[in-house]
Order: C-alpha cells, then structure tokens, then sequence
C-alpha cells in the first residue's frame, strides 16, 4: 500500500494532538491523528511529527474522535453486561443487532468460548436440527434457511450460565421473523413469556480478515452442543453457485449449519452453513451478507398467510376512478372531457 508523505516544518516538534480520529485501512493496518482535510482521493491527517496524504482506495473507515470515545466508555461503571461487551470495543447499537465499531484486543479461544459461548443455541425441529446465535438480549437470532426449509414447529435449546454450571433450557415459542433462501439465512425470534434476557455476541466486519487469519466456529455437530472446533480463513472469495463464501479449516459438520464463525475478537465474522468431502473444508456465510439481511429485512418477512413464500408483498394502492362528462360526481375543472 503506497501512503504519500508530505513534509510540514510546523509539525516538526511533535505537538500533542487535541483529538485524534483513527483511520482503518485494509490488510488490518490502521493510521491515528487529526483529519485536516478531506480531497477527492485522499485524506489528509496530521500525526504529530507530520501529515499524510492517505489514498481514499487504502481507506475502509474514519472513526472520529476516538480518544473522547475510550474516556467516555472508562468514565462510565462496568456493567453486568452481556458476555460479548467484555470481548469487544466500542459498538454501534441497532435496534436488532451490534457490531464493532473499533478493534478489540484479541485473545484466546479458551478465553472467548466462557465470555460468548452461552449466546450459540441448537435450532430443533421435527425434521431436522442446526446451530443459530443471539443478536440481541431480546431473543432475536440467527441461522440458516436450510435449517428450518418448511418447517414452522421450532424449538431453541440454550445453556444458560449460573454460576460456575450450565442450565439447559428449551423454548418452544419461536417465530419465523424473516428468511432468505438464496443467501440461506433466517431470522428467528424467542417469544416464550418466561424467556429472560439473552447473551448475544456482535457482528464483525469481514473486510478485516486476511487470509491466515485464526477464526473457530461453535455449533451442534451431529448434535453435539457446545462443540468448538478452530481453523483458519483459507479464502475470503470462494465462490460457488454466484455467491461468494468464506473458506476455513474450522471443522464444518452437519449440525454446525446456521452457527457463528467467530475471530479472535470475538466478533461473528461468518455464519456457517455447508462443507465439501475432505478435511477442512467448510464455508460460511460473510457478516457482511447477514448485516444486509437484518437491515433490509422487512424485504424478506415471512408471510404467514403462506409459509412457503419468504416474502411478504404489500397490498398495491388502490386505483382511482376517473370521472367522466356523464358522472353526476364529476366536478369542473377535474380534467374530464
């Protein structure tokens, strides 16, 4: 990546930035300072001791005022939060789901399967079962169409922590709340009356991911719950039948279908969904797929009505009369002839 310097003799001293805006590029690099400008192919930012003139093509995000942003999150009380808010930085809030909005440090797989690992369920139905996760407190999930194909009688089985044990819990009121076969995915929802508050986990950004990088899924395989299995991105552009998928050596079975494929961040940078025959070679949807679904999801609402259709079609406005010179209703001046 090229980064065209530009010397400034006023900067030479190294003073202190007032604010600083942090810039994230691709191939996981990152540029902080002070934004001075913006040109119609890059941007300029002030570091200190200098400025760049960074490309806008090396550009994936501005995140203004990042300093304000840390001391605003140190000066407010450690909540008892979700599980995943421990794992992760600063977040953007949806009314559905959360993603990241800056880099959180990594850790251990170990570490990130006791923090996120409640929030990963086992989807049941009568023909069949898969893997899905919490996007929200509230109990809205995710999985895969496959998952639930003509089925409306669905159960979700989660291990809910208390205290240093896990308690299994099953719920039975669960409702089809949107589905796209061609991406196969589907947004499911808890409507039990006892249901409490869910642990859930974040969506991550899959343009952060290089090739190597180490990621591990948590599914059902072969309904076998609460099974880790962990691997590395071989391809981020693996494409079979027009969609592009990602690749990983993350152990993909049967049951792992419509799980979350996690980073180090503990982010869900895919969602499960097939393998081919061999040894580490299974794939997963990118996040980026599963954000435009959830954010245009009114487009693919299921329509209970009819089951079998994933999507729900307005009614078309009604078609005004026209008057006519023999109407009695007609008045002058409604452009009858």
């Amino acid at each position: 990546m090229f980064v065209r310097i530009t010397a400034c003799a006023a900067l030479l001293g190294g003073t202190p930035l007032a604010a600083a805006d942090l810039l994230q590029l691709k191939d996981r690099a990152s540029v902080t300072g002070k934004v001075l400008a913006e040109k119609r192919d890059a941007v300029i930012v002030d570091i200190g001791y200098t400025v760049l003139a960074i490309p806008k093509s090396a550009i994936v995000r501005v995140v203004k005022d990042v300093d304000a942003e840390a001391k605003e999150a140190r000066s407010k009380p450690a909540a008892k939060a979700a599980p995943v808010t421990a794992a992760a930085g600063p977040s953007t809030n949806s009314p559905l789901f959360r993603s990241s909005k800056s880099l959180a440090p990594e850790r251990t797989v170990r570490e990130l399967v006791a923090l996120i690992g409640e929030a990963v369920v086992q989807v049941r139905n009568p023909g069949g079962l898969g893997s899905g996760f919490f996007l929200n407190e509230e109990g809205y999930l995710i999985t895969n169409f496959h998952v639930i194909e003509g089925e409306t009688q669905i159960a979700i089985e989660v291990y809910h922590q208390d205290g240093g044990s896990l308690e299994r819990k099953v719920y039975k009121q669960v409702r089809i709340v949107a589905m796209n076969k061609f991406h196969d995915l589907a947004l499911l929802k808890v409507d039990d009356k006892d249901a409490p508050k869910f642990a859930s986990v974040q969506l991550g950004d899959s343009d952060y991911l290089a090739v190597g990088d180490s990621v591990f899924a948590i599914g059902s395989p072969l309904g076998l719950e609460r099974t880790v299995t962990e691997g590395i991105v071989s391809t981020k552009t693996r494409q079979m039948q027009g969609e592009l998928y990602m690749q990983t050596t993350a152990q993909i079975n049967p049951g792992n279908s419509g799980g979350p494929l996690f980073n180090l961040r503990g982010e869900v940078v895919g969602v499960t969904n097939m393998k081919m025959f061999g040894d580490g070679l299974g794939f997963a949807i990118p996040a980026d797929k599963v954000k435009e679904f959830l954010k245009n999801r009114d487009a693919y609402s299921y329509d209970t009505d009819n089951p079998s259709n994933p999507y729900r079609y307005l009614q078309p406005p009604s078609r005004l009369k026209q008057p006519t010179a023999g109407d009695p209703e007609a008045k002058e001046g409604n452009g009858a002839k």
